[in-house]
């Protein structure tokens, strides 16, 4: 439902251009994308937490939000429900 922001947001904060176009929900991200570093991250919540307007918490996130593309939408989603 949120993919296509979602995925927007990453290529626009990681920087990734062209590259981020073939970005699918089955798509690895941490440890696959070299952008995506613990800075990246950081930048990345706040984008999310400024377009979506909600607060992020320390203890609800972890490596397996930022498996997949996928996985980062559905933890957007579950933000959002």
């Amino acid at each position: 439902m949120y993919l296509n922001d979602v995925k927007n947001i990453l290529v626009e904060v990681l920087s990734l251009g062209d590259a981020g176009k073939d970005l699918t929900p089955q798509s690895a991200l941490l440890g696959s994308i070299p952008e995506l570093d613990s800075m990246a991250v950081v930048n990345l919540m706040a984008a999310l937490e400024e377009h979506f307007g909600f607060v992020i918490d320390d203890d609800e996130i972890g490596a397996a939000t930022f498996e997949t593309l996928g996985s980062l939408n559905a933890f957007v989603e579950q933000k959002l429900a």
